[in-house]
């Protein structure tokens, strides 16, 4: 493995240019410390020296920081660097974040509740207590619903569909309303584009929109099997009530960056909202528990090995 290779002046002037979108250059080019009217030269095609190298490690740390829009803690940032080749200990990173004030977004502790487990239908029985994590891509599916705040005092409400063993969020929707279609389309979507085979678990709390009817014929018109925490049994007393689901609440939410207040329409925050999950968290966000890979990366890589 190489050592940590120079940047170019180029190179931070096209990264600043295309993360121009969501922060302001005077902010980009102080903490690249590059001049905003160099900058501005080499937008207009008079720039000099482009091929100059800056040789600091603290420029890649800057980098792989704010590309990743400042949901990268240490751990992160150094293995993104080894999978680029740099070579870099964890305790440097450490250091250099540190002293140039970098600090990743930390998720918040509470998620609110959005069950409602008053509705008197027949729950499932929990499937996953006592199995070890599943070894390949469809076995395991995990569902649950969030709240999302819009201006004015409005809510939104997320389901996402996450594929257990790649952390993968396989579908997902939006709405203005908790109805049992909420979490059954985007069921039935993603069923059909990754031809799931039967004995698949869906995995979920006792809220009633995955006990209606509708959602029931579409398990058994694709033989799944339906799972859930058993009546009575608290989320401190079950560890598979959907701890992974909240997990990826509580990082969603932290690492979206929500304006204050929330959103000013259902649009933005889906639009938001596709930005986040399929443009980065799926294809390029590194997970702890997958070896440092993005949830698609780590599917592909188990379907190269298993041909």
């Amino acid at each position: 493995m190489r050592s940590l290779e120079p940047v170019r002046l180029r190179d931070l002037y096209e990264l600043i240019y295309s993360l121009s979108r969501t922060q302001k250059v005077s902010y980009l080019c102080s903490l690249f410390e590059v001049s905003r009217t160099a900058y501005y030269r080499y937008r207009r095609g008079k720039s000099h020296n482009v091929e100059r190298k800056y040789n600091r490690p603290k420029h890649e740390i800057r980098i792989e920081f704010i590309r990743n829009m400042k949901r990268y803690g240490s751990r992160r940032i150094k293995e993104s660097l080894k999978q680029k080749g740099m070579k870099i200990g964890r305790r440097k990173v450490v250091e250099i974040m540190r002293k140039e004030g970098l600090r990743a977004i930390q998720p918040p502790r509470y998620i609110p509740r959005t069950t409602d487990s008053g509705h008197g239908k027949r729950v499932s029985p929990n499937l996953l207590l006592d199995q070890p994590k599943p070894s390949k891509p469809n076995c395991v599916w995990i569902s649950d619903i969030t709240y999302m705040p819009l201006k004015g005092g409005k809510w939104a409400y997320l389901c996402v569909w996450m594929d257990l063993f790649s952390r993968q969020i396989v579908g997902w929707q939006l709405g203005d309303n908790m109805q049992e279609s909420l979490v059954r389309d985007p069921l039935e979507k993603a069923l059909l584009r990754r031809k799931v085979k039967p004995g698949m678990i869906v995995h979920s709390d006792r809220g009633g929109q995955y006990l209606s009817y509708k959602m029931k014929e579409l398990i058994r018109t694709f033989n799944l099997k339906q799972s859930g925490p058993p009546r009575g049994m608290s989320r401190a007393d079950d560890p598979y009530d959907n701890a992974w689901a909240e997990s990826f609440w509580s990082r969603l939410k932290a690492e979206l960056n929500m304006p204050k207040g929330g959103y000013e329409s259902l649009e933005k925050l889906k639009a938001a909202l596709f930005e986040y999950i399929d443009g980065y968290y799926n294809t390029k966000r590194l997970h702890s528990s997958l070896n440092y890979l993005n949830p698609a990366a780590f599917e592909a890589q188990y379907y190269r090995q298993t041909g």
